[in-house]
């Protein structure tokens, strides 16, 4: 199976959340039929403000711009959402950003692992041409079922055009 991509931005998300379970599954569904997608793309949930601080450590949340209430609450709806659709994931990624990593556990949707291909570049915290290559290569390898990919904006926008 060709590898077709469905980026999914939160906000496309958050709407899909705010209908009935029934037009979400169907809105889904057509969504992943229209494009024949198996790689489904997502923004993390919300985290206020812009880029990370100059203290930034990817392996340290505390310097990290994270995920707010409003996004914790957010991230759950979008799983529970999703949940309804019966919709399954035979993988699901996260940058190793907190705000990711934290948006895939709270979908509750099932095991999920971090993948290096889907940390943002934004701000230059790690090489773009590594990083898309490293994603790229990951996409190259994915035959059947339908992979979850929680990621960055800037991320999502390089890899679809």
């Amino acid at each position: 199976m060709q590898n077709v991509l469905l980026a999914l931005f939160i906000t496309i998300a958050t709407h899909v959340g705010a209908i009935a379970a029934s037009e979400s599954d169907s809105a889904m569904t057509q969504a992943i039929k229209a494009v024949d997608a198996n790689v489904i793309f997502m923004r993390h949930a919300i985290a206020p403000g812009y880029g990370d601080p100059n203290h930034f450590l990817v392996s340290d949340c505390k310097t990290q711009r994270n995920l707010n209430d409003v996004g914790r609450a957010q991230a759950i709806k979008i799983g529970q959402t999703i949940l309804e659709t019966g919709h399954q994931f035979t993988d699901i990624l996260s940058s190793q950003w907190c705000r990711c990593k934290d948006t895939a556990a709270l979908l509750n949707l099932g095991y999920w692992r971090t993948f290096e291909g889907l940390n943002s570049f934004f701000e230059g915290h790690v090489d773009k041409k590594t990083s898309l290559a490293l994603l790229n290569k990951k996409l190259a390898s994915i035959d059947d079922g339908l992979v979850l990919m929680v990621t960055h904006q800037v991320v999502i926008s390089a890899v679809t055009n």
